[in-house]
């Protein structure tokens, strides 16, 4: 007999969050506990990028009482098993991914098991069970810093993934914390169509799904959460932004580098209608990024097409979920410093498609949305999704 397990998943990127310890936490853990309440899901994964902030050396503590707090806390009392999995070890600069990941479990949910990659076996999951530090020797948990070698041109940083496997009531799943690389420079997304950075992405995502797809472990439905740093194809955007503009290309006096691309508009006082530098973005009628959600700027959201073959997402119903101002008074506002894109993401295999429960009639009860819209949550905003998962309960 078919039955089903409501499930949360979460991905956030919050190195704004310990970056601006504060009220801004605050408003996280109360926006995240709201979508506990509301959804009342039995099983909650949450998946962290950037944990620590920039300063991450002086933050690490903090962001490890931030867990802490969470596992503790009376709102999540009712969910008896927790697992979390935190790389803080920032000395291990080979290694070193920044990620975290956090799974709740609800009393209610008796039949729970997570596997243990060196065993190969799956194992009944008691109490809670926090893993901190390096992850070495940690065998439920599989994670690993991008090779050097994926982006020579670039400075390497902390992205990587990591990968916990989970059996509900006979049904098993991979759950995937991703962080892919970022664009470093505006001005270098605007040279191609893709970019550069765009294929950075695409040749470490496909890397991780063949690592999750290709290992000595029975391939499984999976999901992977994080921040993909999908952008906007930037080049196809700004000719479409800049169509009744006049374009002027500003080099630096010394050599043929582009320093600042600047749009004006032919008429109105040939008032600057966009501004372009490495890490300027200023576009003047930022409202079409929040218009209907950003729904017509969907079409330059190119880079999960590469992907078609092995993955889905459900239709994306909120605008770009970063870059958002970290100005309390201003939860909706995007900063001036990258196009606004839809970042953070919630994809899963198409056998994983087969596993999400959807009512046939009333109300949708597969929810794809954000955290905290009309909250400042940092830089990003959190993406979650909500849905039964089919289970093979007796």
């Amino acid at each position: 007999m078919e039955n089903y397990t409501d499930v949360l998943l979460v991905t956030a990127n919050v190195g704004s969050l310990f970056d601006n310890v504060g009220e801004m936490e605050k408003d996280w853990l109360r926006e995240f506990y709201s979508a506990v309440h509301t959804y009342r899901p039995r099983f909650v994964a949450l998946h962290f990028q950037e944990v620590g902030g920039k300063e991450y050396m002086a933050n690490m503590e903090h962001a490890e009482n931030f867990f802490r707090s969470m596992e503790s806390s009376e709102e999540m009392r009712e969910f008896d098993r927790v697992c979390t999995y935190v790389d803080s070890h920032f000395k291990a600069v080979d290694s070193f991914t920044a990620l975290g990941s956090m799974y709740f479990i609800h009393k209610s949910l008796k039949s729970i098991y997570q596997y243990d990659f060196n065993t190969r076996e799956f194992r009944a999951v008691a109490g809670q069970n926090r893993s901190v530090g390096s992850l070495e020797g940690v065998t439920t948990v599989q994670k690993e810093k991008f090779p050097k070698n994926f982006w020579p041109d670039f400075k390497w940083s902390r992205k990587g993934y990591m990968r916990t496997r989970w059996l509900i009531h006979n049904q098993g799943m991979d759950l995937v914390n991703v962080h892919l690389f970022h664009d470093a420079s505006n001005l270098i997304a605007c040279n191609s169509s893709p970019s550069v950075y765009s294929g950075n992405r695409k040749k470490a995502l496909r890397y991780v799904i063949n690592r999750i797809s290709d290992s000595s472990d029975s391939p499984l439905p999976f999901f992977l959460f994080g921040d993909f740093n999908f952008r906007l194809d930037t080049l196809s955007l700004v000719q479409h932004l800049s169509i009744s503009a006049e374009v002027q290309t500003v080099k630096k006096d010394s050599s043929n580098e582009v320093e600042r691309i600047i749009c004006e508009e032919k008429d109105n006082d040939h008032k600057i209608l966009l501004q372009i530098e490495t890490k300027l973005f200023a576009y003047l009628h930022q409202a079409v990024f929040r218009e209907d959600n950003g729904r017509a700027l969907l079409k330059y959201d190119k880079e999960i097409e590469a992907f078609k073959d092995v993955i889905s997402e459900e239709d994306i119903p909120f605008p770009p979920s970063y870059p958002y101002s970290e100005d309390y008074s201003e939860p909706t506002q995007y900063m001036n410093t990258r196009c606004p894109a839809w970042c953070d993401r919630i994809l899963f295999s198409h056998t994983a498609q087969d596993i999400i429960h959807r009512r046939q009639e009333g109300e949708p009860n597969v929810v794809y949305n954000t955290l905290g819209p009309n909250v400042c949550m940092g830089d990003h905003k959190p993406v979650f999704l909500c849905f039964p998962l089919k289970t093979n309960a007796p």
